[in-house]
């Protein structure tokens, strides 16, 4: 038979469903009184009392089996197991490093980096710093310094790569204050505090260069390196004909070491990883870790976690895989803006990020407008999501409070988790939180610690 290819528009995900796990419906009044007794924080809202929950990609996607059969036969030695050289083994082979440093979560890496290396009055440039890796160097009274190019704080403006580094901002950064004040040059793939806009090839080669031209260490955060991989694939034309793996290893190659929450392109529910190329920093490092972790073979992971990394790491550079992922962001993406919703555009890979700025004017930035929105979508349909504004990134380490550079609703998707019909329901809730954006008001804080106020802070409406 002469038959023409069908040119499917429906989103097939690359997996089947061999186990589920129950969803709790709540009304509409019980989801008020929920958020009343939550402090009006999302983050503090029981997980069961959430019926979508996009609260974040980190940790809470679903293992595959694979990873189950890796974790059953893990070795739980507590020094030199099996399962760490299976981990070990996949790091090298797609990262290039020599040492391989286990952690529970990205967020202790950064903290035995940068308390290994940061100082009062040292500067770290990124394109921008994520909240944790912020809180890790001005804890240690260094400047967490963000670089993006000017196209990446523009939201509807239409750029592939607008998580890029600003190359003359960088370079005019280094000039001033000194490399010897500068210990490393991070660059955040792919820039989730931006949008999850990803970073071209072009310009981790360019920041690469002006790290080896000034001898200051290259670290990439690389918690979403595979989608970032994949934008390269599909946005640089000289890449089209690579692999994902192909495009990660030579990503990693400009770079002298790396930051890792495995929780996100690992595709585990824990863990994380350091990873270097110097001898000395990583022994340095090594010394800490023991202190703060555990042993430097498991480092805060158990055996069958570092099994799920392993296998997961490669699980999340199948190119299957990664074309349903980005296609499901994009996805939910056209019924936004179909709707007239302004979000960033172009949609990046683990979420869709709502433009709450544009969205609710009448909100002023200190009131919130991102968590107005936020608190409106649990309210409206039990759909948790998570800040990215003024809350989040307000507070100056000097106590005093300025407006975030942008005010964000983002929606992360936890991997292989929901199906196409979920993101058809959460695009109902948006849409009907937008048609009653005039009625939403702002918040005030009530009750924050001085770091990370976000995830425990407690809030209450501004009443007119």
């Amino acid at each position: 038979m002469n038959l023409k290819p069908l040119q499917s528009q429906t989103i097939i995900e690359p997996f089947r469903i061999r186990s589920v796990e129950p969803i709790r419906f709540t009304t509409m009044d019980e989801r008020k009184s929920l958020l009343e007794k939550a402090g009006y924080n999302p983050f503090l809202l029981k997980a069961n009392d959430v019926l979508i929950d996009l609260l974040t990609d980190s940790g809470t996607g679903a293992l595959s089996s694979d990873q189950w059969s890796g974790m059953m036969a893990s070795d739980e030695s507590y020094a030199g197991s099996s399962s760490f050289y299976r981990f070990e083994a996949a790091v090298q082979d797609i990262t290039g490093f020599k040492h391989v440093i286990p952690t529970h979560q990205g967020r202790a890496a950064e903290n035995i980096l940068f308390t290994t290396i940061a100082k009062e009055g040292d500067v770290i440039p990124n394109n921008t710093h994520f909240d944790t890796t912020r809180a890790h160097v001005e804890h240690n009274k260094a400047e967490a310094r963000d670089m993006v190019i000017p196209e990446g704080k523009q939201p509807q403006l239409i750029h592939p790569f607008k998580g890029n580094m600003d190359i003359d901002a960088l370079e005019e950064t280094v000039e001033k204050v000194g490399h010897e004040r500068i210990p490393v040059i991070m660059l955040t793939i792919t820039n989730n505090s931006g949008g999850g806009q990803p970073v071209s090839m072009e310009n981790i080669r360019s920041v690469s260069q002006i790290a080896r031209k000034h001898n200051i260490p290259f670290i990439i955060d690389a918690c979403r390196f595979a989608e970032n991989s994949w934008f390269i694939k599909t946005r640089e034309e000289e890449y089209e004909d690579k692999s994902p793996i192909e495009i990660a290893r030579e990503i990693f190659s400009y770079a002298d070491g790396c930051t890792m929450s495995a929780k996100k392109d690992g595709m585990s529910n824990i863990g994380g990883f350091l990873a270097l190329n110097d001898d000395v920093l990583a022994q340095e490092c090594r010394s800490l870790v023991i202190l703060t972790e555990g042993f430097p073979t498991y480092g805060g992971m158990a055996g069958y976690d570092m099994e799920a990394v392993a296998k997961g790491l490669y699980e999340a550079l199948d190119e299957g895989y990664l074309r349903y992922r980005i296609r499901s962001s994009a996805y939910l993406g056209e019924k936004l803006t179909s709707a007239g919703i302004s979000i960033v555009q172009p949609t990046g890979g683990h979420a869709v990020y709502i433009d709450a700025k544009k969205m609710l004017p009448h909100i002023p930035p200190l009131e919130y407008p991102a968590w107005s929105l936020t608190n409106a979508v649990y309210l409206l349909g039990g759909v948790r999501a998570v800040e990215i504004g003024s809350v989040m990134f307000g507070l100056q380490p000097d106590g005093t409070e300025k407006d975030a550079s942008m005010e964000l609703v983002r929606l992360a998707f936890p991997r292989r988790v929901y199906t196409q019909s979920h993101v058809d329901y959460l695009a109902e809730v948006i849409i009907a939180a937008f048609e009653q954006r005039k009625n939403l008001k702002g918040y005030k804080i009530v009750k924050a610690p001085k770091v990370l106020r976000h995830f425990s802070a407690r809030l209450t409406p501004v009443e007119p």
